[in-house]
């Protein structure tokens, strides 16, 4: 038989709480003439048809530079340098964190070079205008540094 304490311990004893899956995301603010880079999620990827600064998940091992230049490399065919860091942010969604890092970048290739293989859309976007895009949370803070002219 079990002891009142172990008991009462058992019942009063937090359950264990599962850490969230973190996520370490990338971007790239890419200014042209006054406006931004942005680009459109794909229908069949998570957070579809969402807009945001270009860019994807930092693989295991790889610097937040090498993610951001394959991302882009991989998602428009195009080449970036990347600089420094323009604002870094952990946004929580219902199932996984997002520590997101966004970086001041400059396309190295011609506009015209930009493919969507990736993508579903881009475009360049005034900083008054980004109020008229739906992006997704982890992206917000981005938007409201640029806004605020930071």
């Amino acid at each position: 038989m079990q002891s009142v304490a172990y008991v009462y311990q058992l019942w009063h004893s937090s359950p264990p709480r599962m850490e969230k899956r973190r996520i370490r995301v990338v971007a790239a603010q890419i200014e042209r003439e006054g406006r931004y880079l942005i680009t459109q999620r794909k229908p069949t990827s998570s957070l579809p048809l969402l807009w945001e600064f270009p860019g994807g998940r930092v693989e295991e091992g790889e610097s937040d530079e090498a993610a951001l230049a394959r991302e882009l490399r991989e998602d428009m065919d195009v080449d970036v340098d990347v600089g420094e860091l323009v604002v870094a942010v952990n946004h929580e969604y219902e199932a996984y964190v997002i520590d997101f890092h966004v970086y001041r970048c400059t396309l190295e290739s011609p506009e015209e070079a930009i493919m969507m293989r990736g993508i579903y859309d881009y475009r360049w976007v005034a900083p008054a205008n980004l109020d008229n895009y739906e992006f997704p949370g982890a992206d917000q803070a981005t938007i409201d540094a640029l806004l605020q002219g930071k």
